[in-house]
């Protein structure tokens, strides 16, 4: 097998409804979609979120590093299998070193667009040779110790179904009662609120959805998206300790995570990193340091499927937890890449993802792969990714494309 075409869509995704959180407010979200064809007619698809105050890329200056990487030289060597593919992968470099910022030096600069060559050539490989994405869980030796099959009945290699935690972005009273609501009836196990926005009370905040959503009921965790700083971090986390929280995802800007150093010892609530937490020289950083108890690893802003696993491969050597999560506005090809990762990863402590139906209008997959009640999705068994992409939504969204090889 051999690459033959490789081609990027701008595609521009209308949200159902305005997502807010200390760090940004969208309606709407830019994102990278790539289609890797084979010479055997193979197709694959990927999907990255470029995201400037995570890894520094929008969406332009994404299009720009497509249009000057040399893509076609790393990717041109024949491939027999998927193994092979992920070596090949593992080979892609884009043209970021004249990119003088602190993301090149973090090895995160270009991970979304990362992200999405490799799972569209993974996808293609995986689909020649008619397994299901999960098998790179398999394939790749440093992920040994966190495949789900090592502490499962062998003959299943992944799980057969997942469960979601819920979230709680900032919106009204109202609206927070009804989402926490919603929520409980549901029957979701966790839940994710966003904390740290201006002109919002936390502490009235979390007292209304532990009203609804008892610690008996549901593991709540908050996320504060760099809205705090080391200095206040205690003041402002002091009246929120009586909710029992399982994690606070994030309180300061990445300028400040080495502080988190000194503070994670006597907080009272495990620290996780996720604006910090963008590649493996991130999480190297992280470990040495001390300065948390959990990553958030994201496809996407962590630069795709085989950085992700060595990057959960990692926090276990380490004896730190993880979860995955995502982005706002993620389509139906990067669910189910979320879904193949958290079918195939042991020990995964939060799981996010799926929210196509409940969050996108275009979900560019014929397959509606939302979760169900109580945030339970089936294990997508099909070769690849397990979805089909819906080309034809792909072009009522697409703003501009270019053939990359």
């Amino acid at each position: 097998m051999r690459l033959s075409r490789l081609t990027a869509y701008h595609v521009r995704i209308p949200l159902k409804h305005n997502v807010r959180h200390a760090s940004h407010s969208r309606e709407e979200t830019d994102s990278l979609v790539v289609r890797c064809e084979l010479d055997n007619g193979s197709v694959g698809w990927g999907e990255g979120l470029p995201r400037p105050y995570v890894t520094g890329e929008t969406i332009d200056n994404v299009w720009s590093l497509l249009a000057e990487s040399d893509l076609a030289k790393p990717l041109s060597e024949p491939f027999e299998n998927l193994a092979q593919a992920m070596a090949l992968a593992d080979q892609i470099k884009l043209r970021a070193a004249d990119c003088e910022c602190p993301f090149v030096e973090r090895d995160c600069f270009g991970n979304s667009a990362r992200c999405a060559i490799e799972l569209s050539l993974l996808d293609a490989a995986a689909r020649a040779e008619g397994v299901p994405m999960s098998r790179v869980t398999e394939l790749l030796p440093e992920a040994f110790a966190v495949r789900q099959s090592q502490i499962s009945d062998l003959k299943s290699q992944i799980k057969t179904q997942v469960r979601y935690s819920a979230a709680i972005t900032a919106m009204s009273p109202w609206a927070t009662t009804v989402r926490a609501w919603k929520i409980r009836l549901y029957g979701f196990h966790q839940c994710k609120v966003k904390v740290g926005v201006e002109g919002v009370d936390d502490a009235e905040l979390l007292r209304r959805i532990r009203s609804i959503l008892s610690a008996a009921q549901v593991d709540l965790r908050i996320d504060a998206n760099e809205a705090w700083t080391c200095e206040n971090l205690e003041a402002k986390l002091a009246p929120l300790l009586p909710f029992d929280m399982t994690s606070l995802e994030q309180p300061v800007p990445h300028s400040q995570v080495a502080g988190l150093a000194e503070l994670r010892g006597r907080i009272g609530v495990p620290l996780m990193l996720d604006e910090s937490l963008c590649s493996l020289t991130d999480a190297h950083r992280a470990i040495e340091s001390g300065t948390c108890d959990l990553f958030n690893i994201r496809l996407s802003k962590c630069g795709g499927f085989v950085s992700s696993l060595r990057l959960a491969a990692l926090a276990h050597q380490a004896g730190l937890g993880y979860q995955l999560g995502c982005q706002v506005g993620e389509t139906g090809i990067l669910s189910a890449a979320g879904r193949q990762f958290g079918c195939s990863v042991a020990n995964i402590r939060y799981l996010e993802g799926s929210y196509d139906r409940h969050l996108v209008l275009e979900r560019l997959t014929d397959q509606d792969i939302t979760f169900g009640r109580r945030g339970v999705a089936p294990a997508l068994t099909g070769p690849g990714l397990g979805v089909n992409v819906d080309e034809g939504a792909l072009r009522r969204i697409t703003v501009r494309e270019q053939r990359l090889v």
